[in-house]
């Protein structure tokens, strides 16, 4: 500069940076040459106040041809626009952090939570020492902070910062960031919304062209180069705002010369030596300055002229602008414009994500469970596809906002849990870092999760279940005796021996008079019988006519009544009714025995629950100290699996009992093909299923209020009814198998009583078969002695007697003293046989006899053989009705004797017994 006045000048101009922008004043104010100074920010950085011109004076000779920096006012009334309240400022190493003082100091006034920090040159370098350095909750928090972000920057450090955040997964979706440079074409701009996702504000200068294009080339009778005055031709869009103020103001100069030659006002350029000490000042100085801040000229950036304190008043902000989003075809939109005088033209607002997620497209993370999330038949050569209820709960989301996702499982298979060295694994680390979007699966909402991920609300209830294998139905063949205990049946054994006996002894002590011809009598065994049968309400044979009898029979009927009758009534629930004891019915119940083994899944949601309550000095409920106590043996490697497919095996097919999510349990129950498991489950829901997205995900909001409307208008129900259904045949809650039919009962419910009548009927074979072989034995068996055929007439002759001695009414019957002979009687005893023999020899005697065979015998008896009749003497007096030999019929099955002839005493006379065999006749039988 001291050289170029040592040769003589006008004006000087400069496009240099603050510190040499200074010195060049110093010397420009002590020579009296107009300086007009361009400023120029290194490497395209945004531009900073230099101090040393921040408030310039009106006799100062620097004129500020490029305006003021007003990066300041813009960014605040555009951070106040979109009501941020937490954000954070990057700057790159070139730019002066002085530059935005007041920019903090207004934050500061409004109360908003700033942060800074400076962005190194290797910017890969950087972002891995964060994650090296940073524990998972500052990083949380850091990645919360990148949500809001105004960048300081030249083009291509935010290009390539923005390039590496993204790729490092720092940001979401929903991450909105200002990037405000004057510095910033059309060609950056299209670079910095490809490499972003979220959305992006761009702040940079702007120049009005005229709106009739003939007149952009030439502007104050000075044509312009037409690659340049054409906004889209690339030479023009490449030119930097600098270099635009150069031509401007060589533009500007050559007016103001040419106006001095027209007025005549024109002064030599002196020679000026700023060295020499005492060298005076340019006397044209200030008439050149003068001019020059008259003059004007509208060229590349639109219009430069400059007011009284010597800058250039004319600058315009264009705000531009995207929507969220991800997708590479994303439109920039003009949001706005800013200047001094008017502020802000235009309407900026942060809207959140509406309905419309038109182009998003998310990566899903999941875990295969059913049946919240199953993979179906997969088809050779195509992708996997997947179902299930969250999958169904995702597809109704998708339909609804339009968005489109990309599910994969879980590397792992996990759910995830923190690590000793607090990372996270499974679903929850795959958001943690940054490599899903979202994850879906039969996640439950815990707060350990909810620290590092954020969730929806819950779409679906969660409470922890059992599950359990339903015990075998064993075959009662004696379920017929379960209405009473064995003892009340030993007792009412006891029962009946005690009254028979007790019935014998009153009848013993006061006999009762039986009828003429009964043929009942009052021994033990009858009256064992007659107690039994009025037992079991089939009436007695034996007719007890004693008071005392009949007082003890009474009592005996009336306990007999109430036995039966309970019975009864007992024997039909115990049928219907399948009683299940010692079986588990509520969680309590499962905690309370150890003899079946049970456990969940290790590191998840459920295994975290049981230890954090059962390890919690203050828990009131004992339940889950004593879970813990079962799951945790053995460092839980013993009753615990990997994998909720593995418990839900050992349930089936072996003795154990599997705690984990009661939908899940459920499920499985539902859809067993042997129906051999139920479920048992907490009816408290303590927690949900959420969907789960990064931390500080634009998408929550909008998911979570979708699913309340899901919700609310039944649809979810719908969903659920698929896959648990209402009619499922399986019954889930019932630990046995039940039938079908509640009011048929089958056959092993009567097994015992058919066992019962089978051994009646072999043991009453048996009897019989031995009651034969006694009988054949004793006829078989050859007399000794000739006296041994012979009947003891006498004794039938007494016994004659004393029936002709007693009443002679006709309809009188024979006590049971008579002698009542049957033919099978007379068949199986010898002695009766003998006296056949015996009777047939006394034809000239006066013993009357009668003969009656009852109708219901009459056609099984057999006629008397012409030899046996012919044995005996009848005599000659006939029936007075039937006019044969017998006599009339009694109605109980006895005979009377003859109304007509009385019977006489009869001499005993011993006979010889006659000389034939009648014993060997087949058809006799008679009765004496």
């Amino acid at each position: 500069a001291c050289e170029l006045m040592n040769r003589g000048i006008l004006a000087l101009v400069s496009s240099i940076g603050c510190m040499s922008a200074g010195s060049l004043q110093s010397l420009a104010d002590a020579m009296h040459i107009p300086h007009l100074f361009i400023q120029r920010a290194p490497a395209g950085t945004p531009r900073s106040s230099c101090p040393s011109t921040s408030h310039p004076q009106p006799d100062d000779y620097t004129l500020f041809v490029r305006p003021p920096v007003y990066l300041n006012d813009v960014i605040f009334q555009v951070v106040m626009e979109y009501t941020w309240q937490k954000f954070i400022i990057f700057y790159d190493t070139d730019y002066d952090i002085r530059g935005i003082e007041n920019f903090l100091d207004q934050t500061s006034q409004q109360g908003m939570d700033v942060s800074l920090q400076k962005v190194e040159s290797n910017i890969n370098m950087m972002i891995t020492g964060m994650f090296r350095t940073m524990r998972v909750e500052e990083l949380h928090r850091y990645r919360d902070t990148l949500r809001r972000a105004v960048l300081f920057m030249s083009p291509a450090t935010a290009k390539a910062f923005i390039t590496e955040v993204v790729e490092t997964n720092l940001v979401a979706f929903d991450c909105h960031w200002i990037i405000i440079n004057e510095e910033i074409s059309d060609m950056d701009v299209q670079e910095l919304v490809m490499k972003s996702i979220g959305r992006l504000t761009l702040v940079r200068q702007t120049f009005p062209l005229s709106q009739n294009s003939s007149q952009r080339c030439v502007r104050s009778n000075h044509r312009i180069n037409t690659s340049l005055c054409d906004p889209k031709d690339p030479k023009a869009q490449m030119l930097e705002i600098t270099n635009r103020y150069i031509y401007d103001t060589v533009l500007l100069l050559a007016n103001t010369f040419h106006r001095k030659l027209e007025d005549r006002k024109w002064h030599s350029m002196a020679s000026l030596s700023c060295i020499r000490k005492g060298s005076k000042p340019w006397q044209g100085g200030k008439s050149m300055l003068d001019t020059v801040k008259k003059g004007g000229v509208s060229g590349l950036t639109s219009l430069l002229e400059f007011n009284d304190n010597g800058t250039n008043p004319n600058i315009y902000f264009e705000i531009l602008g995207t929507n969220y989003g991800e997708d590479r075809g994303r439109g920039v939109s003009r949001l706005g414009t800013w200047d001094p005088i008017h502020g802000l033209n235009g309407t900026l607002t942060d809207r959140k994500l509406e309905n419309n997620m038109r182009g998003v497209v998310l990566r899903v993370v999941t875990v295969l469970e059913e049946p919240f999330v199953m993979v179906s038949e997969n088809v050779l050569g195509k992708p996997k596809k997947y179902q299930g209820f969250s999958i169904d709960v995702l597809d109704a989301l998708a339909n609804y906002l339009g968005f489109k996702y990309e599910i994969y499982v879980a590397p792992d298979h996990k759910y995830g849990s923190q690590q000793a060295d607090g990372t996270w694994n499974g679903l929850i680390g795959e958001l943690v870092f940054k490599r899903a979007d979202v994850g879906l699966s039969a996640l439950t909402i815990t707060p350990d999760r909810e620290s590092v991920v954020d969730f929806t609300t819950r779409y679906m209830d969660y409470s922890v279940g059992v599950l359990l294998r339903k015990a075998e139905r064993t075959v009662d063949m004696f379920a017929c005796l379960a209405p009473f205990d064995l003892s009340l049946w030993a007792c009412i054994a006891g029962t009946v021996l005690l009254v028979g006996t007790l019935v014998y002894l009153l009848n013993w002590l006061n006999p009762p008079r039986l009828p003429m011809g009964s043929v009942s009598s009052t021994t033990l065994y009858n009256s064992m019988w007659f107690v039994y049968g009025s037992f079991v309400q089939q009436g007695g044979e034996v007719p007890y006519t004693t008071l005392a009898t009949r007082m003890m029979m009474g009592v005996w009927w009336l306990f007999a009544l109430i036995v039966i009758s309970s019975y009864t009534a007992n024997l039909a629930a115990f049928l219907t009714i399948s009683r299940i004891e010692n079986s588990i019915q509520s969680l309590q119940d499962l905690a309370k025995q150890t003899d079946l083994p049970y456990g969940t899944v290790l590191d998840s949601a459920v295994y975290d629950q049981v230890r954090s309550k059962g390890m919690n000095p203050f828990e009131r409920d004992p339940m889950y100290s004593q879970m813990w106590r079962m799951i945790n043996r053995t460092g839980g490697a013993e009753n615990n699996v990997e994998e909720s497919k593995e418990g839900i095996r050992k349930v089936k097919y072996g003795r154990f009992a599997f705690v984990w999510d009661a939908a899940v349990l459920e499920y499985v129950a539902i859809n067993d093909e042997d129906c051999s498991l139920y479920t048992v489950s907490n009816n408290v829901a303590d927690r949900g299923y959420g969907i789960a997205m990064q931390h500080g995900s634009p998408y929550r909001d909008i998911f979570s209020q979708r699913i309340l409307e899901l919700q609310q208008n039944g649809d979810m129900d719908i969903l659920k009814l698929k896959w648990w259904p209402r009619d499922s045949p399986c019954d889930l809650y019932s630990p046995v198998g039940t039938r079908k039919s509640g009011s048929a009962l089958d056959i092993h419910s009567f097994a015992g009583v058919f066992f019962v009548l089978a051994a009646g009927v072999v043991l009453s074979c048996l009897i019989a078969t031995v009651e034969t072989w006694w009988t054949r034995r004793k006829g078989s068996r050859v007399p000794s002695k000739e006296d041994d055929k012979e009947i003891d007439l006498e004794h039938l002759h007494h016994r004659v007697n004393s029936l002709c001695t007693e009443d002679e009414s006709p309809h009188k019957q024979f006590s049971t003293s008579s002698i009542d002979l049957t033919p099978l009687d007379m068949d199986s005893l010898p002695a009766a046989r003998q006296a056949l023999e015996q009777i047939s020899d006394f034809r000239n005697t006066h013993i009357t006899t009668t003969t009656f065979i009852p109708e219901q015998i009459q056609t099984l008896s057999r006629s008397l053989s012409a030899k046996a009749a012919a044995g005996f003497a009848f005599g000659t007096v006939q029936d007075h009705r039937t006019g044969g030999p017998f006599r009339q019929r009694a109605p109980n099955g006895g005979f009377f004797r003859s109304p007509i002839k009385t019977m006489s005493s009869i001499p005993y006379q011993p006979t010889p017994a006659p000389n034939f065999s009648y014993g060997n006749d087949p058809d006799r039988g008679t009765s004496i």
